[in-house]
């Protein structure tokens, strides 16, 4: 099985990349090129990458309304993303999904759920496919410390110890929820320690550091490979607002100047010590993420005649349009 990215400067490009690709985002919505304005930018959880490098072709997977890294990092091209998020025809989902309901069956992506928690289920089913057909692949539900507050969480997770399935939790705790700070909505913050409860193998890493990540979610990995389910908690902070518009006046400067100091970026260089070839990947990416905004912002959004398309069972019948529909009752009057 091979492994993608494994190696520490690999990691750091690819955290490098998610940085620069929510920036362009953050651009695209200034230049009034976004599709809506609910755009949840993942900056300060790129660490997220050391679990991303563990997973295999053929692998599930599926992500939250903050999930453009995490598909980004599964293979993802920015330019199809970012002519998603601007509703082009180019997109995903040919500009259909937009911010948070792009998905990708061929890279593993089982989809984006706006709905707290509404994709960890999805999971289940593909870690029973697996299991059924004899297949090494494992499922990873990606999600905030938010869904830790919704039932469906306890129930998948129930379900995957008991049935044994090649699964994989994993709760990137960005310490808020819109503007609920975490210890404001969990009694007892030890999240591990409610996944351990139902059999799951489960830990914590601290999201600063993506080698920390890399190493702690190697076990979990792993043991998912062999049918142990488990749970990883990855600790980050969210450098901005809950949505593009959220200028987070729940924090104070203190606390997000403290937040900010946990940058995994800034671990990584400091790290790796090698500022010429670190500087160098940065030139390229930055390269990278302007052409792919460029092509974006250039493409085409989708002909009017295709709205419901992709929508319903492709043999159903178009519905049909107001005017004609009005027309044909007014002639029943005529």
């Amino acid at each position: 099985m091979t492994l993608v990215n494994d190696a520490p400067l690999n990691r750091y490009r690819t955290m490098r990349r998610i940085r620069t690709f929510e920036e362009r985002v953050g651009e695209l919505f200034l230049k009034g090129q976004s599709a809506g304005s609910m755009l949840h930018l993942s900056i300060g959880e790129e660490a997220v990458v050391g679990l991303t490098d563990h997973m295999a072709e053929g692998d599930t997977f599926t992500t939250h309304h903050r999930g453009h890294g995490i598909f980004l990092a599964r293979g993802a091209d920015p330019m199809r993303m970012l002519a998603e998020i601007g509703g082009r025809e180019a997109g995903y989902c040919r500009g259909k999904g937009g911010s948070m309901h792009i998905a990708d069956r061929s890279l593993g992506h089982l989809g984006a759920n706006a709905i707290v928690g509404g994709g960890i289920p999805h999971i289940i089913g593909a870690g029973i496919t697996a299991r059924n057909t004899g297949s090494d692949a494992i499922s990873v539900a990606f999600f905030g410390d938010g869904a830790m507050g919704q039932g469906i969480l306890y129930e998948a997770m129930n379900m995957a110890a008991l049935w044994k399935l090649p699964v994989v939790f994993c709760c990137i705790n960005n310490q808020y929820g819109m503007g609920t700070r975490v210890d404001r909505s969990a009694g007892r913050q030890d999240f591990p320690a409610r996944a351990e409860a139902f059999g799951l193998q489960a830990a914590r890493a601290d999201g600063a550091d993506v080698e920390v990540v890399h190493d702690t979610a190697r076990t979990i990995v792993e043991g998912a490979r062999d049918k142990q389910p488990g749970f990883l908690e990855i600790d980050a902070y969210r450098f901005h607002g809950h949505a593009r518009m959220d200028k987070s006046p729940y924090r104070t400067p203190e606390e997000e100047e403290e937040g900010r100091r946990r940058d995994p970026l800034v671990t990584a260089r400091t790290a790796l010590d090698d500022a010429a070839a670190l500087d160098a990947i940065d030139a390229e990416v930055t390269t990278e993420m302007d052409t792919a905004m460029e092509a974006a912002i250039a493409a085409t959004p989708p002909a009017p005649d295709t709205m419901f398309q992709d929508v319903y069972d492709p043999a159903t019948p178009a519905p049909e349009p107001q005017r004609t529909r009005i027309s044909r009752v007014l002639e029943d009057f005529a």
